[in-house]
Parts: structure tokens; sequence; C-alpha cells
């Protein structure tokens, strides 16, 4: 009997996102939406040849126009969406500028996923989940972020955000502000989605140290990619929280098809409940940053 729901994920042809592609294609189709072409293809060839469904669409996602774009095509393919996974993210060692000439890593890791989301969930079917890919560095209390010396979340407003701009001291290693920063806005707002629209279930997801995860690839810092892709793993403490893309994507297909209505919650490398930092559970600074996100992205014409 052929399946008839489908399911949207970002950033599938690589680490968690392209195992949760391959999971994900058992219970329906596959929306694959990335920025390469032929890898997309690629994907698409290897989830057809297991008698599956993948429909390729071409998404640079920290591009606000690319990301309309985008979901207009998904909304045209007219099929039934009880997925959507927000799951490409960078952790570039350089800022870099976005099409809008935003911070390349708050418009992936936040602003697209946001607009995305906001896109899209007016078409998915009752009782459809959205999970967002989230971070524990964004919780500075975290054990192996205070380790690393990191300082969680440094928000200081979406505008100040998009211009690369993060609050006074925090880390010391390359890009991390800019990368906890992102991740703690969007979980907000998948507490603050899951307020406002009950018709479907928003939830997060913290995957773990992932071993064979690039975070952006070869605009990756190579030492940060060899210490969340590989060291952190498995030295202790840090490989209490690891994972593989493997067991990352079982985990988060369960929960992306999921029919139990959990809403709100946000999930550990396990699959069990967690916290995030004291901030971003306060619901006064997640309606901020979605307020602001909002406003930030009315700019964009």
């Amino acid at each position: 009997m052929e399946n008839k729901k489908a399911y949207v994920i970002t950033g599938p042809t690589s680490g968690i996102g392209y195992a949760t592609a391959l999971e994900l294609a058992k219970y329906g189709t596959v929306i694959l939406v990335g920025r390469n072409p032929e890898k997309l293809d690629q994907l698409q060839k290897v989830i057809k040849d297991k008698g599956q469904n993948a429909v390729p669409v071409v998404c640079d996602i920290s591009d606000m126009k690319s990301v309309k774009s985008a979901a207009q095509q998904i909304i045209a393919l007219q099929l039934p969406i009880t997925g959507l996974l927000n799951n490409a993210g960078i952790m570039p060692a350089k800022p870099a500028k976005s099409a809008q000439g935003w911070d390349m890593t708050f418009a992936t890791n936040h602003l697209g996923a946001f607009a995305l989301t906001e896109a899209l969930a007016p078409h998915l079917t009752d009782g459809a989940n959205v999970v967002f890919i989230t971070s524990a560095i964004e919780d500075p209390e975290r054990k192996p972020a205070k380790i690393m010396g990191m300082k969680g979340g440094r928000y200081l407003s979406a505008e100040t955000s998009a211009r690369g701009e993060w609050k006074a001291g925090g880390s010391k290693m390359p890009g991390i502000d800019a990368y906890a920063t992102s991740k703690q806005c969007i979980l907000a707002a998948a507490m603050v989605f899951a307020r406002e629209d009950t018709r479907l279930h928003y939830n997060a997801v913290e995957p773990g140290i992932t071993r064979g995860t690039s975070l952006g690839g070869e605009s990756t810092n190579a030492f940060i990619r060899f210490l969340f892709g590989h060291l952190m793993a498995i030295i202790p403490p840090f490989s209490t929280y690891s994972s593989t893309p493997k067991r990352s994507a079982r985990m988060i297909t369960k929960i992306l098809t999921d029919e139990s209505g959990k809403t709100g919650v946000y999930f550990d490398e396990k699959g069990l409940q967690m916290l995030g930092s004291t901030q971003v559970r306060d619901p006064e600074f997640q309606d901020r940053v979605v307020a602001e996100t909002r406003a930030l992205l009315l700019t964009v014409k």
C-alpha cells in the first residue's frame, strides 16, 4: 500500500540530515530541501532505488527569498505534509554574510528555519509534527560547554544578531557565539510556536555530540570539525552526550512520526525530555525573540 504521508527535511545531503532522510523515506515521500542540486539528485536516486519516494527542492536556507520560493514550490506539490524537520545548520569559523547581508550563521540556523516554518505551517496536515534541531551549546551551564569555555547564547536583539554582533564576554572560540545564539533563538521560537499554534506539534531536539557530522562542511573551522565530529564523541565527560547520525536519525524520525500529540518538548540525544538554559525557558525572552524575528523578516522585500 502506498504511503500517503510526506515529510520536509532541510539539510538532507550530509550527516544527521542524510541519515534521517533515508529513515523518513520508509514512512512516506521525503521532500529534500538543500542548496546543492547534484547532491539532492544523488540522494533522490538512493531513495528511489529502495523503492521509496523523494522530491528535491533547491533552496539556500540562509536567503529569505530562496526560502519563500522553496515554500511556494513545496506547497504547489499538494502533498499531505505530516512532518517538517528544520535540520540545516552551519558553524563557520569566519563570519560571512547571507544574500540579505545578514550574519550567515544566524540567517541559516534561525532566520531560515523560522521563515520556512511560518510559510509552511498553514499548509501542513492537522496534528503534523514540526521539529527543530537545536544545540545545548546555547546553555552556559551545560557541562561540556562550560569545560570548553563556551558562554552560551549571547542574544542582544534580532537586529544585532543579524549584524553578527553578540553580547560581550563570549567564547574565545571562533563562530561559537553566533552558533549558540542562533540555536538558542530557534529553540525559543519552537516553544512560542507550540504555545501559539495548537493545531500542529512543535518540538526541538538536541542530537548530541555526533560523530561524522560536518556542520557546514568545508566552511567549518577544521579544528572545530575534528573536535565536535570525532574527539568529543569519545572523550569523557563529552562521550556521555555522544551519538551517531544513524542513531540520531532513528530518534528524530520517531519524534517526527509520533502521533501522541507531544508539543513544546525539548528532547535530548536519547529522546528524553531535557531543559534548555534558564534564559531560553523564560516565556518573556521567547516572545521577544519571536516578535523581533518577525519584525526583521518583514524588512525583506
